[in-house]
């Protein structure tokens, strides 16, 4: 039983570095990963119509309708529905700059339609799949319909859990500890293009072997519009992969808060070999010291390009919201990437209310893959008339249209704060100038 076991722990072993380890340091496939994705794809039509079929002998349906909205809301302003309401309660317009008890009817249903279509609150949700995809904490509407879709779900959970999880771990263990050795190695060798370069290919090839490790499937496109030394990338916020999936195409210097645990060794070992930029907790609200950290990193063009997600937390990938005008306040250019993924094969969207970070990676590590697509975007840059907020909202809606998400204008913050006030005193601000005027 001994030999076998070290036997097959040999040929396991060789068959990772043969098939996956050595084609992640030379950034080359062999296509295993796709024949992977399609054959999934074959089987995940043939579940999906036996459940249709199964349904409809039962006559009960099986997914709900994938809505944007629950209410339809017609662009209108304030001052509009106002005099709407107005007209069609007491056959007065707004001729005359008074308050009528009417007018609470507007803020009453406002308030109603918010409460019922919170399009803020299901940005943090993730949403349901319109069809399954084998993955029960996909679809909770699934009911049993037959023997062999069952024996078919429980074969995939002993491969994702027996086969799937314990390799994935294998990787991710292997590109984590040869990213902190090599990075530390890399450290002591003194300042040059000898060190910039191996530090380059170290992080290169770790991070290659950490995507492979979630069995991610990334299609980049246009990569001629790469981030440059001396700009700042800025992506849509999805999940802490993110930085995996950009860093294993390009080489950036980080910007974070320094932590402990194994992600602090992590960091210290990473900034020896390259120069992030990592802040203290307390330095991190200092708005002021953040923005002169990066504007000395972006100052000097040999510098590598500082990766943000403007946004400050994971956002369901469904939209784009609020990005800090913190990076669009130093007057570097900005590179923006948008990235969407593809919840069929795994859902990537970190809910860090609900799951903490030892689950989520769970959750990743035993879903059947992750894919993505990737867009660089051409490099922009603040217009004389613009200020920081107006130049990150045009940056945000670039990215949002590229990627196919719905563009808000709500602080992400929202996740975990209480409204702010003045989100309330603007609509007061609005009804007050109708009323009194300027």
């Amino acid at each position: 039983v001994v030999n076998l076991l070290g036997i097959s722990i040999t040929v396991l072993f060789t068959l990772l570095l043969v098939f996956i380890i050595v084609p992640a340091i030379f950034g080359v496939s062999f296509g295993i990963r796709k024949v992977y994705m399609k054959t999934l794809l074959k089987i995940f039509q043939w579940a999906t119509l036996r459940i249709e079929r199964g349904a409809k002998e039962k006559n009960h349906p099986l997914y709900k309708p994938y809505v944007n909205g629950i209410i339809a809301k017609e662009p209108t302003s304030l001052e509009e529905e106002i005099k709407e309401i107005r007209r069609s309660g007491s056959g007065k317009a707004l001729d005359t700059p008074e308050f009528e008890l009417s007018d609470i009817f507007y803020f009453c249903r406002k308030g109603i339609e918010t409460i019922m279509d919170d399009e803020v609150t299901k940005r943090f949700s993730a949403e349901e799949l319109e069809s399954w995809n084998l993955l029960s904490r996909t679809n909770y509407n699934f009911q049993y319909i037959s023997l062999r879709l069952t024996v078919l779900w429980g074969l995939g959970v002993l491969i994702r859990y027996c086969f799937l999880l314990p390799l994935r771990i294998a990787l991710a263990f292997t590109g984590i500890s040869l990213l902190v050795t090599g990075t530390t190695v890399v450290g002591y060798l003194p300042n040059g293009r000898c060190k910039e370069f191996l530090s380059k290919h170290v992080h290169l090839m770790c991070y290659r072997i950490c995507v492979r490790a979630l069995t991610a499937i990334i299609t980049y496109h246009d990569r001629e519009n790469r981030p440059r030394n001396g700009g700042i990338c800025v992506a849509n916020h999805t999940s802490p992969i993110d930085v995996i999936i950009l860093a294993s195409d390009g080489y950036y210097a980080m910007v974070g808060q320094i932590h402990g645990g194994l992600m602090g060794v992590i960091q210290r070992a990473m900034v020896k070999a390259c120069p992030h930029v990592w802040f203290e907790r307390s330095e991190v609200k200092d708005r002021h010291l953040v923005a002169r950290r990066l504007t000395e990193h972006v100052q000097d063009k040999s510098k590598l390009p500082i990766l943000i997600f403007p946004e400050g937390t994971c956002i369901n990938n469904t939209s784009v919201m609020m990005f800090k005008k913190g990076s669009f306040e130093i007057g570097a250019t900005v590179y923006p990437v948008a990235i969407k993924y593809d919840p069929q094969f795994g859902d990537a969207f970190w809910n860090s209310s609900k799951y903490g970070m030892v689950t989520y990676l769970l959750r990743m590590m035993t879903s059947w893959a992750i894919v993505c697509s990737v867009w660089y975007m051409p490099p922009m840059t603040r217009q004389p008339e613009e200020d920081a907020v107006q130049f990150a909202n045009r940056v945000k809606s670039a990215i949002a249209r590229q990627g196919g998400l719905v563009d808000l204008l709500w602080d992400g913050g929202l996740k975990r704060e209480k409204v702010k006030d003045t989100f309330k005193e603007e609509q007061q601000k609005l009804y007050s100038k109708m009323i009194v005027g300027n």
